[in-house]
């Protein structure tokens, strides 16, 4: 009977039940009707042990450091950074959308922080260069995406905990991932701005105009290089960065840039407090959602069913593609990984998949679900943001979303994409 905790989960999403909510209350009940109450107990007390964690720390200081920077006006700097490097391509804004994103993926690793920061600054100049609004909004949602899969990372903090996987390993396995992601958009990019004749958004850049942008960038772009070379270097755990990320970011808006101000930092450590609570709670949900998952031993159940489709690791990896793919229209990606992440990378690893490449593919492939019709958070923060019908964006974003969906099956079908760098590194065999 315990098996049915899924198909109750899943309606109470559907008549609308916040997912922590639903996480708890479709095990709580059948535990109950079942009489099973010292795994009621256990269940409910899961939850706070599974947010009294260490490691989980880093999810609230990452995202205080991606709100102090860009409260310190340094997403401007990055803009102007991407301005000067290409700018001066046709469709020059729209390349300079795609960069920003990239470079700012390696401070808030949010793709909500992305399209929220970037698109308030670029999409009115996306306009006013002679774009239509919903393709500077379709772009913004697309490129935005890479906010989670370039490290920092807190959906990849989360599987790390929830898995118990390397969080070094994760961030090292997003890079190329992320890049490949941006390089893709950056070649629709280019499709579509000789089709339709985009204009460039400035003259050429001097080696002496790049070189101050580049001066004006280089304390926010030292921000990834300290956190993965602290990292990487033993200086500290990825907790332990992600403190030391926000400590730079006052040091560096407070006085250096001079752009961040006492005053400002009360609404900043709300607005993080609230996302990281959020987050926190979802995955203190998520722990004991996954006691019940092994006390009904679903993970066997279903792992049976997927070897009854097929013996081959190819064929099921495609599947798992496609399903991952249906399930990010609908459901965010932390909760997406929380709830499937403890069912389906048994199931792989058990068939060879190295556990830290099956974490990529899951990873890559629900953050591309943050920017899919009909659910897509970002889609929504994008629309806010322009003023533009969702239903508008979700077709303009189409082509991007073709770019992400084949970058999804080449990081699954290549695993040298996502593994070169952990390998190289020491931290995957």
């Amino acid at each position: 009977m315990l098996v049915w905790f899924l198909p109750l989960f899943l309606l109470f999403l559907m008549i609308g039940l916040p997912v922590f909510f639903g996480m708890l209350a479709a095990p709580g009940i059948l535990l109950w009707l079942n009489g099973q109450d010292r795994d009621l107990i256990l269940l409910y007390r899961n939850v706070y042990n599974g947010m009294a964690s260490f490691p989980l720390m880093a999810i609230p200081f990452f995202m205080l450091a991606g709100e102090l920077m860009n409260r310190g006006g340094i997403t401007m700097r990055l803009v102007e950074f991407s301005q000067a490097m290409m700018g001066h391509f046709r469709g020059g804004l729209a390349h300079v959308n795609v960069l920003s994103s990239m470079l700012f993926a390696g401070l808030s690793g949010s793709a909500v922080a992305d399209t929220s920061a970037l698109g308030s600054m670029l999409i009115p100049a996306m306009e006013k260069e002679g774009y239509t609004r919903k393709f500077a909004a379709a772009i913004t949602a697309a490129s935005s995406v890479i906010g989670p899969i370039i490290p920092p990372s807190g959906i990849m903090i989360i599987y790390a905990y929830v898995m118990g996987e390397s969080v070094a390993a994760l961030f090292l396995a997003g890079i190329i991932p992320g890049i490949l992601v941006g390089v893709g958009l950056m070649i629709m990019v280019k499709f579509m701005a000789d089709k339709y004749d985009f204009p460039a958004s400035r003259a050429k850049a001097s080696w002496g105009e790049r070189g101050d942008a580049s001066l004006k960038a280089f304390f926010p772009l030292m921000t990834p290089v300290i956190i993965l070379g602290g990292i990487l270097g033993g200086v500290f755990t990825p907790t332990e960065a992600a403190a030391v990320a926000v400590g730079y970011a006052i040091i560096v808006g407070m006085f250096i840039l001079r752009t961040l101000t006492l005053r400002d930092l009360p609404d900043v450590f709300m607005r993080a407090a609230m996302t990281s609570a959020t987050v926190l709670l979802l995955v203190g949900a998520a722990m004991a959602f996954k006691t019940v998952v092994s006390l009904s031993h679903t993970p066997e159940i279903l792992a049976e069913f997927v070897l009854s489709l097929s013996e081959n690791p190819l064929v099921l990896l495609f599947l798992i593609n496609l399903l991952l793919f249906v399930v990010g229209m609908f459901l965010d990606a932390g909760p997406a990984i929380i709830i499937l992440g403890p069912i389906l990378g048994p199931i792989f690893v058990e068939m060879g998949v190295d556990p830290i490449h099956f974490a990529i593919i899951m990873s890559v492939n629900l953050t591309v679900g943050l920017a899919t019709p009909p659910m897509g958070l970002v889609l929504f923060v994008a629309s806010s943001v322009s003023g533009e019908r969702v239903e508008t964006i979700s077709k303009a974003i189409l082509p991007f979303l073709a770019v992400e969906i084949v970058v999804i099956f080449l990081i699954t079908f290549i695993p040298e994409i996502s593994m070169t760098i952990p390998r190289l590194t020491g931290f995957a065999d």
